[in-house]
């Protein structure tokens, strides 16, 4: 496993003056600069600063991603800065921190809420760094890791083996404006299927590398917001917490401040006991100081709040004690699990850092002293609800002859966690498969992939009541609400579904459902290339409200493919073409953006009409070399977007 090292690197002096000066404060009121309070906003009572910056804004900035074909894309990210209008930066991600984007395709997270000077702000440069750089690429027959050498840089074509820094620049009504005392929102979305092009005819498969992105001043509400940090207080009065916000799985702070609101009914996992509302927050205000916090929930944007529907602390956050592990179970037998396409956790025993990496494949053992919860209940659970399929958080220790090292230099398989006195958290599983039929609240499948596995990498032996019950992926029985009609869906067509796997031993049914989202609603995505130097005249029809790529210009295309879901659809057999066109019913979070490969500058618009006339004046001098797209895909050729990239040559 190739392991990326989180430590306790020292800021430059550059970023120690700028945090200095510019004061890091709340993401949603005024704090001072070494953290230590913040004045309140509504719900909220925090502490007060003798040194608040009374004239700041609260920049709170959001990272998410665009599916790709990736397990695992380990990469770090440099620094991250802000140009106002007069010139004047201001650096908003203090130190380096190694995110795994793969694991962002469903989820937000809150990278930084600083306070920053009121102003116009016009671009935002990004550095990241893939000197350590994991890169797995998930093919059909399973996950492939790709070396180091064939890592590229698609401006060169010679291994990228260093930093690579782009430049966003936000059109007018984009722009990023501060004023004092108020929360601004920069959302950024790291395109996976955009910056990376791999090329799986290679031997080995190689992957070129030309970061693309988008900006929005509205963050994806559609998805999950994380919020990660030490613990600074606790309001059981106000129902909130407030944390010093360490994304990913970094462990400093100082990346702002940010109050979490609860609810009644908002789920902890407080050193691996369950609560539910105010017993939660009693447990939470019961433990010291900086203990490391995780939460999931909602971002309302008018009222500027955050609000937890699950909060995890102390040892129930992944990799703060021990040693832990977050995969899929692609088999069991007895007490064994094989865990797929896992990341592992592994604490520094010197120091409060810890190594984290990409394993293809392991062996988790556990026990009757195994805890087991599920994420969003209370209660303990008996270890057979720990079946195949499940995605799950295991704690406990590496044993045997499995030593640090050789743990963090392969990304193949290998290594047992010993959770047999330990914790397994079951977390919310995606499912998908092609709909066979279904009634009265249940639904047979034939079943792609499950935990983001693929199907025919699950061993389903043991999973049912008898041997003749164990489940089939060719006939994977789900259920579902009651109040969800499959009247909606087609024999034939995907439909994808999130919940929990059934029981080991007890099947069927083989998976209890929480949603369900038909074909029609599910996200499609679009990638068309063309070789260099591209393809000048990419669209056919180009205007404020329609892009059409014709059969032509799709069939000369080196790649032309939508993705729904784990089925694909190849566009180039449309004999009008594929139509384009912005999705109108939609006030969601939308992002466009024009990449320009070769001074790797990008500009971003709010509005497919700003967008598409930027594009009408770029095509004039430059050619397109991909279209990356996302939205829902209907008949007759339409993809309504919401997302869209192209790539010019210049």
């Amino acid at each position: 496993m190739s392991a990326v090292r989180q430590s306790r690197n020292p800021w430059t002096a550059f970023a120690r003056g700028l945090f200095a000066s510019v004061c890091a404060l709340s993401a949603l009121a005024l704090a001072g600069c070494g953290g230590s309070g913040m004045s309140s906003l509504p719900g909220t009572s925090p502490p007060t600063s003798q040194n608040a910056c009374a004239n700041c804004g609260t920049a709170m900035i959001s990272m998410t991603d665009a599916p790709g074909d990736f397990a695992s894309y380990i990469v770090s990210i440099d620094s991250l800065t802000l140009t106002n209008a007069d010139g004047q930066q201001v650096q908003t991600v203090p130190k380096t921190t190694p995110v795994d984007f793969a694991q962002l395709v469903n989820l937000s997270e809150i990278l930084s809420a600083e306070q920053i000077p009121p102003g116009q702000y016009t671009s935002a440069t990004l550095t990241l760094d893939y000197t350590n750089a994991t890169i797995v690429v998930d093919t059909s027959s399973g996950a492939v890791t790709v070396p180091a050498a064939d890592i590229l840089n698609a401006q060169t074509g010679k291994p990228l083996t260093g930093q690579v820094t782009v430049t966003l620049s936000f059109a007018a009504g984009n722009q990023l404006v501060i004023t004092p005392g108020t929360v601004s929102n920069l959302a950024l979305d790291f395109n996976l299927a955009a910056s990376n092009t791999v090329d799986l005819n290679a031997n080995p498969i190689t992957v070129s590398v030309s970061p693309s992105l988008t900006a929005s001043l509205t963050p994806d509400i559609t998805k999950q917001i994380h919020v990660r940090g030490p613990l600074v207080s606790v309001s059981t009065a106000n129902d909130d917490y407030v944390v010093n916000i360490s994304p990913f799985h970094d462990t400093d702070d100082g990346f702002g401040q940010l109050t979490v609101d609860t609810t009644s009914t908002t789920s902890f996992l407080v050193n691996g006991t369950t609560y539910t509302g105010s017993a939660g927050l009693t447990a939470l205000a019961a433990l010291p100081a900086n203990t490391m916090t995780a939460a999931y929930g909602t971002w309302d944007q008018t009222a500027h709040t955050f609000t937890a529907s699950i909060v995890d602390a102390g040892s129930s956050v992944t990799g703060e004690t021990g040693d832990s592990v977050v995969g899929t179970v692609m088999a069991r037998s007895g007490d064994t699990l094989t865990v797929s396409n896992a990341l592992v956790f592994l604490p520094l025993a010197s120091s409060p850092d810890w190594e984290f990496g990409f394993q293809r494949q392991m062996t988790v053992t556990i026990g009757a002293g195994t805890s087991v919860t599920e994420q969003g209940q209370s209660g303990t659970l008996p270890i057979a609800d720990i079946s195949v399929g499940q995605k799950a958080r295991f704690a406990g220790n590496f044993t045997g002859s499995t030593s640090t090292t050789s743990m963090m230099s392969s990304t193949t398989s290998g290594g047992t966690l010993d959770a047999t006195s330990g914790s397994v958290e079951l977390l919310p599983t995606d499912g998908v498969g092609l709909f066979s039929s279904g009634s009265g609240g249940q639904m047979t499948v034939n079943l792609q992939s499950l935990g983001h596995v693929q199907a025919s990498n699950l061993t389903f032996t043991g999973t049912g009541t008898t041997a003749s019950q164990d489940a089939s992926a060719a006939a994977y029985q789900v259920s579902i609400p009651t109040s969800f009609s499959t009247s909606s869906l087609v024999a034939g067509l995907p439909v994808s579904f999130q919940g929990f796997v059934d029981p080991y031993g007890a099947a069927p049914p083989d998976f209890t459902a929480r949603t369900v989202v038909s074909s029609g609603q599910a996200q499609a995505w679009l990638s068309v290339s063309w070789t260099s130097p591209g393809d000048a005249t990419p669209f056919s029809i180009l205007t404020s409200s329609e892009m059409l790529l014709s059969q032509t210009t799709l069939e000369g295309a080196a790649t032309h493919v939508i993705h729904i879901d784990w089925t694909t659809i190849d566009p180039a057999t449309l004999s009008t073409g594929l139509e384009l066109v912005p999705d109108t019913r939609s006030s969601d979070f939308q992002s466009f953006a024009i990449v320009h490969t070769a001074s790797r500058e990008i500009d971003t618009y709010s509005t497919f009409t700003d967008f598409s006339a930027a594009l009408m004046s770029d095509l004039g001098s430059a050619s397109a070399l991909r279209v990356t797209a996302e939205g829902t895909y209907g008949s007759g050729g339409v993809l309504t977007v919401d997302h869209m990239i192209v790539a010019l040559n210049n």
